[in-house]
C-alpha cells in the first residue's frame, strides 16, 4: 500500500481522490457506517470550488441541493447591515455554496470510487501506528470484526481536531485559545421566514441562522463554559434568546424539547508545531484546529490535500517510503496560511465576539453597508473567498 488515510472529512477525502486519480494505491479508513452527521461545516468557498472544477466535478456539485450566497448579512436590533460582498471576485465562483457535509463527502468518495487504486473503509477506526526502525509504515484499526493492520509508504493523519493519531504519536498542540463554544440545533422553517443565510448579532447574543430550505440550522454562541451553567438553568434558558434573536420563530421555539435536542462544539485554535514523523503526515484540524470564524474550515482542509497531492503524489507512486524532507515540505507551504487565517480569527474572537457577548459591542451603531469602506471592500472578499494562499490541482490524472 502507498497511502493509508485516517479519517473521512474534506481534507482525507479529498486527498484520497487527488492520490487516487494520479495512479497512487490509496486507502481511506472512516470510523462512521456514512457521513450523515449534523451540524458539521459546509460553507464551500470559491478555492474549493475551483478545486471542484480543476478536477471537472463543479457540475455534479451544482447539481446537489444547494444555496449560494452572494452577500453575507449581520442582523441588528436595527436592522441588517452588509458585512460583505462576493460579487465583485475574479473568477467564476463569486459567492459562498451551503451544501450539507455529506452530501460534500458522498461526493468526493463516488469521484474517488471510479480510480480502481481507490478503497474506502467505513466503519474502521484507526487506533494505533505502526513503527519500523524509526518510522512509521501504516497503521491499526478497528471494525466490527477486531483490529487489523494496513501497512503503507505514508500514513495520513486526517482524523480531526481530537485526532487519535495525533495522541499515539506524541504530539500536542500549541492551544490558542478561544472565548466561546457553539450550541447547534435545528427548527422547521417556514415559507414567510426570510430566505438567506446570516448572522444574528444583539448586545449579549449571537447566532448564526443557515436556511435548509425545509429547516433552520441554528448556532448560538455561549462563553466557554457557560453551556454548563446554561443547562442548569433548564431549556429556557436557551428558548428565551432565541425568541428574543429571532422573534419570527416564536411559534416554533417549543419544538426544541431539551437539551438532548442540541449538539455542542467545543470551539478550540490550535495548530502542531509539527506535521509530521518519519512515514507520517498530518493534515487539516488534526494539524490546525480552526474557529468557526469565517466557516473556512472545509476550505483551509481542502487547500492542505490538494497541496499535500501535489507535493507527494509523484513520490508515492514510486512506493518507496517518503523522506520527511518532503513532508517538511507540505508544512512549510501550508503553515503560514494556517497561520494567517487563525490570527484573524482570533482578532474577530477578541474584538467582536468576546465583546459582544459580555454586552461591550453594540452593533446598532454600525452603517448598514460595511462594503463602501475601501479596505473591506478590497480585502474581505478575497480572504473569505480564496483564503492566504489559494492551491491549484497541478498532480496529472493517470
Amino acid at each position: 500500500m502507498s497511502c493509508v488515510i485516517a479519517g473521512g472529512g474534506p481534507a482525507g477525502a479529498m486527498l484520497a481522490l487527488l492520490l487516487a486519480r494520479s495512479g497512487v494505491e490509496v486507502t481511506l479508513l472512516e470510523k462512521h457506517g456514512d457521513f450523515l452527521r449534523d451540524f458539521r461545516g459546509d460553507t464551500i468557498h470559491p478555492s474549493t470550488l475551483q478545486v471542484l472544477d480543476e478536477l471537472g466535478l463543479a457540475g455534479e456539485f451544482l447539481r446537489l441541493p444547494h444555496r449560494k450566497a452572494y452577500d453575507l448579512y449581520l442582523a441588528t436590533d436595527r436592522g441588517d447591515v452588509r458585512m460583505a460582498t462576493l460579487r465583485r471576485l475574479r473568477g467564476r465562483y463569486r459567492y459562498v455554496a451551503f451544501v450539507p457535509q455529506w452530501d460534500f463527502l458522498n461526493l468526493i468518495t463516488s469521484a474517488a470510487a471510479r480510480y480502481p487504486g481507490f478503497r474506502l473503509l467505513m466503519n474502521a477506526e484507526a487506533c494505533g501506528l505502526i513503527r519500523e526502525g524509526g518510522a512509521v509504515r501504516g497503521l491499526r484499526y478497528r471494525d466490527a470484526t477486531g483490529e487489523h493492520e494496513i501497512r503503507a509508504a505514508l500514513t495520513v493523519a486526517a482524523d480531526g481536531r481530537h485526532s487519535v493519531l495525533r495522541e499515539r504519536a506524541g504530539l500536542v498542540p500549541q492551544d490558542l485559545g478561544a472565548p466561546m463554544d457553539v450550541v447547534w440545533f435545528r427548527l422547521p422553517r417556514e415559507p414567510r421566514d426570510r430566505d438567506d443565510t446570516f448572522l444574528r448579532l444583539s448586545p449579549g447574543h449571537m447566532m448564526v441562522a443557515i436556511n435548509r430550505e425545509s429547516y433552520w440550522q441554528l448556532a448560538y454562541l455561549v462563553l466557554k463554559g457557560g453551556y454548563d451553567e446554561m443547562t442548569r438553568q433548564g431549556i429556557d434558558a436557551l428558548r428565551g434568546p432565541v425568541a428574543g434573536l429571532l422573534p419570527w420563530l416564536g411559534d416554533r421555539i417549543g419544538q426544541l424539547g431539551s437539551y438532548d435536542d442540541v449538539s455542542v462544539l467545543t470551539v478550540m485554535i490550535n495548530r502542531l508545531r509539527r506535521w509530521h514523523r518519519p512515514g507520517l503526515l498530518f493534515i487539516g484540524d488534526a494539524a490546525h484546529a480552526m474557529s468557526p470564524v469565517f466557516g473556512v474550515g472545509i476550505n483551509l482542509a481542502v487547500q492542505d490535500a490538494v497541496a499535500t497531492a501535489n507535493l507527494l503524489a509523484g513520490p508515492l507512486r514510486s512506493g518507496a517510503p517518503i523522506p520527511e524532507a518532503a513532508l517538511h515540505r507540505v508544512q512549510r507551504r501550508r503553515m503560514p496560511p494556517a497561520r494567517v487565517t487563525q490570527a484573524a480569527q482570533r482578532v474577530v474572537q477578541n474584538l467582536v465576539i468576546s465583546r459582544a457577548l459580555t454586552r461591550r459591542l453594540d452593533p446598532s451603531g454600525l452603517p448598514p453597508d460595511l462594503t463602501r469602506i475601501p479596505l473591506l471592500n478590497r480585502v474581505a472578499p478575497r480572504f473569505i473567498g480564496h483564503g492566504v494562499r489559494p492551491e491549484h490541482v497541478t498532480v496529472k490524472e493517470l
